[in-house]
Order: C-alpha cells, then sequence, then structure tokens
C-alpha cells in the first residue's frame, strides 16, 4: 500500500479534521502518500478528479489542523449508486489513474451503506463521524431484529421495522461506543441549555429547546449536562399528559420551565412532531424542521391562557412558551478534546486497516470497564441487516427514564466515561486568548479554502 485516498462525506462535523491529521501523520510513519479527494465522492464523478497531496514528502501540509472544525478538503451528500455500474467503473478507474491503492471514507451510516460497491473493485474502510452518534449497534446481534413489513403506501412496497428483542443490553457490548462529533456537539447544546435558562427565569417563561440527531436521541441525552428540567427523546413516544402535567409541577415550583427535544421526537401513534413538509436532502433524509414549534403548539392548546394569567405571568400561553434551536453551531466550530483525541486515533486505524490488508472494514471506538477506550477493526458487513442494509442506531431506552424524562442511571452511566474530562485545558485557553483578539477587529476571516485552493491539482484530460 504506498498511496491511499482519503474522503470527507456527508454533513460536516467539528472532528473531520481531527481524523485526517490521525490519518495522515500514522501514513507519514509507514511512508504512505495520503491524497485527499475535494468534496467527496462529488470530485470523483469530475473527469478531472480535483485532488490534493496531504502529506509531500511525509510531512503534513501546514493547513492540516486537527483543531480546526470542518474539512479542509471539503464535504457533500453526494454517493456512488451501486445499480449504476458504469459510473462505479469510471470512478474506480479514476482512483487508478490516481495510483490509489485505498481509499478510506469519513463518514455516518449513509457513506457505510454507499461504501459496498467501492469495496468490490477497491480497498475501501470507514473511519465514522457523526454528531447524531447513530453510527453504530447497540449489540452485535442488533441488525438480525429487523424485519421487513409489506406497506402499500411506500414506493418500495414495504418498510423496515424493529422486531421484539431479546438480548441484554450491557456498555461493555456496545459496537462503536461514541462517534467523533458527538462529544462536541453536546458541549454547545448543554452550553445553549444553559444560557437559554436564564431568560426562561427572568421572564417566568416555558422555553423548548431543540437539538439536533435525527433519529437518535444521544444529543438530547447528552443536554442533561446542561440541567434542563425535560428532556425528549425521538426512541420513547410523547406522552403528552404526562409532559403537561410535569410542565405544569415544575412551572408551579420554580416559576420556569426548561424542555429540550430531539429534533425526531414522535406521538403517540409514531408520527414525527416536526416533519409536517416531508422535504428530503440531496441523500434522500427527511429533512425535519419544527419539532419544537409543533410541540409549543400542543402546550400552548393543553395549557391555554387562564393558566398563566392567573399567576400574572403572561396574557396568553403563546407569549409565556417560546422555542429556540441550537441549530447549525452544534456541528461546527472547534472540537473539544474527546473529538480530537479519538478521531485521530480512528483516522490512523483507518490506514491500519488498509496496510494490514482490511476491505469493507470500520475503525471503531469501543469501551469497556476494565480497558477504557480503545480502537479497533471491525468489519463492516456486521453493521447490515440480511438485506444489506445498515440502520442508524437508536439511542437504546434503557438509557433514559421515561417517567422523569431524564437520563437514567445507566444513562448517565454511559455518558460519564465520554464527558469526564472531555474539555482540554487548552480548549478554555484558546478561547480566552483568540476570541476576543484585536485583530479579529480589523483584519477579515482567511478561509482554509483559499489556501487548500493553491494546492490542488487535477488529472490530465486523456488527449
Amino acid at each position: 500500500m504506498k498511496r491511499i485516498g482519503i474522503l470527507t462525506a456527508g454533513g460536516d462535523t467539528p472532528a473531520l479534521n481531527a481524523t485526517i491529521h490521525g490519518a495522515v501523520t500514522r501514513a507519514n510513519r509507514l511512508k504512505v502518500e495520503i491524497v485527499g479527494l475535494i468534496k467527496g465522492f462529488n470530485c470523483l464523478f469530475n473527469p478531472r478528479v480535483p485532488h490534493v497531496h496531504l502529506n509531500p514528502l511525509f510531512q503534513d501540509i501546514p493547513e492540516l489542523d486537527p483543531t480546526k472544525g470542518g474539512t479542509l478538503i471539503g464535504s457533500s451528500r453526494d454517493f456512488v449508486d451501486p445499480e449504476r455500474k458504469e459510473d462505479l467503473d469510471l470512478v474506480v478507474s479514476r482512483l487508478k489513474k490516481l495510483g490509489i491503492d485505498g481509499l478510506i471514507c469519513i463518514g455516518g451510516d449513509g457513506t457505510l451503506n454507499g461504501l459496498q460497491p467501492l469495496a468490490e473493485r477497491l480497498p475501501v474502510v470507514l473511519a465514522p463521524k457523526t454528531i447524531d452518534n447513530d453510527l453504530g449497534l447497540n449489540y452485535p446481534s442488533e441488525p438480525d431484529e429487523w424485519v421487513r413489513v409489506n406497506d402499500a403506501t411506500v414506493k418500495s412496497g414495504f418498510r423496515y421495522k424493529r422486531a421484539e428483542t431479546n438480548a441484554v443490553f450491557d456498555l461493555d457490548h456496545i459496537v462503536n461506543y461514541a462517534t467523533p462529533g458527538y462529544a462536541t456537539a453536546v458541549f454547545v447544546s448543554a452550553q445553549g441549555v444553559e444560557r437559554i435558562r436564564t431568560t426562561a427565569e427572568s421572564h417566568r417563561r416555558i422555553a423548548i429547546i431543540e437539538v439536533m440527531g435525527r433519529h437518535s436521541g444521544y444529543i438530547a441525552l447528552g443536554t442533561a449536562y446542561g440541567r434542563p428540567d425535560i428532556i425528549l427523546v425521538p426512541e420513547c413516544p410523547l406522552d403528552l399528559e404526562h409532559l403537561v402535567q410535569r410542565v405544569k409541577h415544575l412551572y408551579d415550583l420554580q416559576k420556569n420551565v426548561v424542555i429540550v427535544c430531539g429534533e425526531g421526537i414522535v406521538d403517540e401513534q409514531g408520527r414525527e412532531l416536526g416533519a409536517e413538509s416531508k422535504t428530503t436532502d440531496p441523500s434522500g433524509n427527511i429533512v425535519l424542521s419544527g419539532a419544537s414549534e409543533a410541540l409549543r403548539s400542543k402546550l400552548i392548546q393543553m395549557i391555554g391562557d387562564r393558566y398563566f394569567q392567573l399567576y400574572r405571568r403572561g396574557e396568553s400561553a403563546k407569549e409565556a412558551i417560546f422555542t429556540r434551536k441550537v441549530g447549525h453551531t452544534q456541528r461546527g466550530g472547534r472540537p473539544i478534546l474527546f473529538d480530537r483525541f479519538y478521531a485521530a486515533q480512528l483516522g490512523a486505524e483507518a490506514v491500519d486497516l488498509l496496510v494490514e490488508g482490511r476491505n469493507n472494514a470500520v475503525s471503531i471506538l469501543q469501551y469497556s470497564t476494565t480497558k477504557g477506550f480503545h480502537v479497533q477493526g471491525y468489519d463492516a458487513n456486521r453493521f447490515r441487516d440480511r438485506w444489506g442494509l445498515i440502520h442508524a442506531r437508536p439511542m437504546h431506552p434503557a438509557l433514559y427514564d421515561a417517567k422523569l424524562m431524564k437520563p437514567s442511571r445507566l444513562g448517565i452511566d454511559y455518558l460519564l466515561p465520554i464527558f469526564t474530562d472531555a474539555i482540554g485545558e487548552d480548549d478554555a485557553e484558546h478561547m480566552r486568548q483568540t476570541l476576543f483578539a484585536g485583530g479579529n477587529l480589523a483584519q477579515p476571516y482567511h478561509s482554509i479554502n483559499t489556501d487548500v485552493h493553491k494546492r490542488i491539482r487535477y488529472l490530465e484530460a486523456a488527449a
């Protein structure tokens, strides 16, 4: 293995550059070249294949900074369609023209699903990333629990459903305990909860804060560090009567309530609150919009104006209940120490997997009470159900207390290893030194894209 290609796919996360940096550092020691493919799979559909040599003379280029969020080689949501054999042949031929012997894809479950057709033609491995923390398995046998149910209302004629499980859930058995980007997303979200609390307290209001995570409740669960009063996760259907009762109890007690909801929360019939307008992103994912607003409407209706008027805390429920989204700040900016450190290790492990001759494999972060965190390789096919599909990992219900609407004791045990000492001293020092630096007022922002663009090279067109 003399030359490895690397690309970042899907949405940006804070730890992408750290993963690339870990891969390049490991490749330097092994005297392996690393070529960054610009804008993910998108560049493979371009005959000129824009690319950047990330370690000329086996030294990192200076633009590769693991403390920078996002990805210096760009990303896109394009993917290689396994049904389009001609496209696959073109992609592989272009990679061979670049002299690439193996490929590292940094991505989530969608990227892993799209990796298979390439792995049949070229050694390909995945280094995980996603703020949603939904790439992995709650236990190794989880893919076997998916079944197909006939459904004439969907295009395929069927939908996937989870069967009942007899598996014992144990934190030591989780496959891929946490993905790079998750810890930073929780850090940002928990800070947002703390800051919005003071507004709710000052004005005697009920705040509903929506966080990302799609159909996974991991980010919402982690916001417990910001001490919201109520956490709502997609894995537990909403019991509105119980929620209203809990909100009123808390409001009577402390004159304010802070609710965190994941963007994919569902009602008792399993319908997504935030999916009234079912548009899709380029990967075909439903774009979830408005879970917090939909929840606010239901609380306004069920609590009513009179409740707040009696307390002399507003003329209407509409005035007293407000929403905020943490939004894309969760997936941007400087990654905290936990993400930087383990992202780099996972990137290095991906290089090792290719050098060792592994194909269609994933570098994963494991945890056990005896060994702590450690990385290892895992066969990608073990993530697939019997039809070959990889499903996003839901948060296991044992991590959540549906009655208290908070993390369960086991949920607390899950979070502690990740977030104890997750922030490094350099993280706080960086903020102290750079945020209010005087030069920020006088100098414009200098994009990494400007510098990387000067390094981009292209395949020569055929004569």
